[in-house]
């Protein structure tokens, strides 16, 4: 029983509810038919007051006022309610904010709406932006474009909203008819915010006699409209043949630049070709050179086997011989001990003339040492000897160059001091040819002695002046001959010093006699130096070359292929074509260029491997033992 009566009761609420939705759903139809009608009434009587006006409307006209709220009335028309902290929103600036993200055409509207500092709500908002539309004539485009998009218009209408049933289509199309208006509107001055959308259903209702006298009227204004219809749709045409005509050249652009890409493309491709052939062939170079580092690697590990079979064998047969030697040794090594007996006392007495051998080498290097420090002293005395001789030429040099020097100008004095005395026999002859000159004019011209008298006293005072010349070149001849005299004493004390100088030779070429005496001892001294040492070195080369023998018999520490991955000498990585090579000295892993050379060990029959450091070490061995 109480499972049917709930069973009542969903059947009850499920029957009202039906109910109430299918009385929603005829109030929302009525809703949009009502509102289809008023439109089409508002744009009838708009225009036909704007064809009485003029087509020139301001904001103050009736009619005009009375289709924006006609139009509000049916864009809130099944608006969703959105709700919030504040309280409940419902405005239709929502979906109109759409239309600048579906036409860029509509973003200078937006902006002007955003920036209006008068405009608070966003009801004032979108009548700001019906009224901008109407002033642009593009109120129809913007709304055809929204419904359009009905999906995006889902987030602000119902299901039945008059926007997104068949009238929104009928109401756009009807807005075309106002595009043959001219609104003049100022936003500026309004009260966008609390204006109260009320219909005004006065302006609708008129006589019928009026209706009967204006049909005339009505067929005029209809034939005009029809010409701004079809006029607006021939503008929306140009304007659309002009959009298309920018696509076209814009497409023949792209079409040019994609046509340029495909040649640069193809161009590009032929390119790739080509690498791709030269690639190849290189391809098949590395592989060619693969194939042969292959086979020369076959080939030398070959050789490698072949030599290890052959080193085998020989280590087989030595380790055969050396077992019989062995054998041999033990029977030796019993005579041995008996030997050893006697050896052990030799041995003493060799150890005591060691120690008197190495008493005798040191007093000898003593005695170098001191000889050594004799010649340092020796040299030190040669070279002080040389600078005074060099310093001592130096001088003697200098002072010849003086004695030169005042020669020549002794030379220049006499030179000089003979031409005074030319001078003086010159001026004497002529003193005596003047007094016999006047001796004979007194005799022949008694009457000019006053004139000859002047001349006279001429010719006293000439000879007074020749008589202070030669005076004064008297006194320049006796400070020559003292320079002279200065001079001689000079050259007299550096033939003195020449003569002490010529002995300091001497002196050095006994010193130099009795060094080259020492350097022949102390050549002597070092060739007997240089012979024990040569001796000592023989000795150390035969024990090494003893423990080389005796390192070839152990064996040495032959490395694994798998620890070595560079080569020992120059470091550099083993790959397929720089192999692995083991020196059969050392036992150490190289590449081919480290390890090219071969020679012949004692553990070995025949020359095999060997590293370059290996190489050079046997050959240096064999040299100075071979010396």
């Amino acid at each position: 029983m109480p499972g049917i009566s709930c069973l009542l009761v969903w059947c009850f609420i499920l029957c009202t509810t039906f109910q109430t939705i299918k009385a929603s759903r005829c109030q929302m139809m009525e809703e949009r038919a009502n509102l289809m009608h008023m439109m089409k009434l508002s744009i009838k009587v708009l225009l036909q007051s704007a064809l009485s006006l003029g087509r020139s409307l301001d904001a103050d006209h009736a009619p005009l006022q009375q289709f924006f709220v006609v139009m509000e009335h049916c864009l809130k028309h099944g608006l969703k309610v959105k709700k919030s902290f504040i309280g409940q929103n419902k405005s239709f600036f929502g979906p109109l904010e759409l239309v600048e993200k579906l036409c860029p055409e509509a973003t200078d509207i937006a902006t002007s709406v955003r920036n209006l500092p008068e405009l608070k709500t966003a009801v004032g908002r979108g009548r700001a932006w019906l009224y901008l539309a109407l002033m642009q004539k593009k109120l129809a485009d913007y709304l055809k474009v929204l419904i359009d998009n009905k999906h995006l218009l889902s987030e602000f209408y119902e299901p039945e909203a008059l926007m997104i049933e068949e009238e929104g289509t009928v109401i756009v199309g009807l807005l075309v008819g106002l595009n043959v208006l001219d609104a003049n509107l100022c936003l500026k001055g309004e009260d966008l915010d609390s204006q109260v959308g009320v219909i005004d259903f006065s302006l609708y209702l008129k006589d019928v006699q009026e209706l009967d006298g204006g049909k005339e009227h009505e067929r005029i204004t209809d034939v005009l409209d029809q010409k701004n219809y079809v006029e607006e749709l021939n503008r929306h045409l140009s304007c659309t043949v002009g959009d298309l005509q920018t696509k076209i050249e814009g497409l023949e652009k792209t079409n040019s630049k994609l046509q340029e890409e495909l040649s640069a493309a193809t161009d590009r491709i032929c390119s790739l070709q080509e690498e791709q052939q030269q690639l190849r062939e290189q391809n098949e170079l590395i592989r060619e050179r693969s194939e042969k580092s292959v086979e020369i690697t076959k080939q030398d590990t070959k050789v490698e086997l072949e030599t290890y079979k052959q080193t085998r064998q020989g280590l087989d047969e030595m380790y055969s011989d050396v077992w019989k030697q062995l054998k041999e040794e033990k029977k030796v090594r019993l005579e041995l001990e008996k030997e050893l007996e006697l050896q052990i006392g030799m041995k003493t007495e060799m150890e005591i003339a060691m120690k008197l051998l190495e008493k005798d080498t040191h007093e000898k290097q003593d005695t170098l040492v001191a000889l050594r420090q004799q010649l340092e002293e020796v040299k030190e005395i040669n070279l002080q000897m040389f600078h005074k001789v060099q310093t001592a030429e130096s001088s003697l040099q200098q002072k010849d160059e003086a004695i030169t020097c005042f020669e020549e100008k002794t030379k220049q004095v006499m030179s000089s001091m003979k031409q005074m005395e030319e001078r003086l026999l010159q001026a004497e002859q002529a003193r005596q040819g003047a007094e016999e000159r006047s001796q004979r004019l007194q005799q022949e011209l008694g009457g000019r002695t006053g004139a000859l008298q002047r001349q006279l006293s001429q010719l006293h005072n000439q000879c007074s002046s020749l008589e202070k010349e030669l005076k004064s070149e008297k006194e320049q001849r006796q400070a020559l001959q003292r320079e002279l005299q200065h001079e001689k004493d000079n050259s007299s004390l550096l033939r003195t010093e020449l003569q002490q100088v010529e002995g300091l030779k001497k002196e050095l070429r006994e010193l130099q006699e009795e060094k080259a005496e020492l350097q022949k001892v102390c050549e002597e001294q070092e060739q007997a130096l240089q012979e024990m040492g040569l001796h000592l070195s023989q000795s150390k080369l035969k024990m090494e070359d003893i423990k080389e023998v005796n390192k070839a018999l152990k064996g040495h520490a032959w490395l694994k292929d798998d620890e070595a991955t560079h080569c020992k000498q120059c470091e550099k990585e083993f790959s397929i074509s720089r192999r692995k090579h083991h020196c059969r000295n050392c036992g150490h892993i190289f590449c081919n260029t480290c390890s090219s050379n071969e020679l012949a060990l004692p553990s070995y029959p025949k020359p095999v491997r060997v590293c370059d450091n290996c190489h050079t070490l046997l050959l240096q061995r064999c040299s100075s033992t071979g010396s």
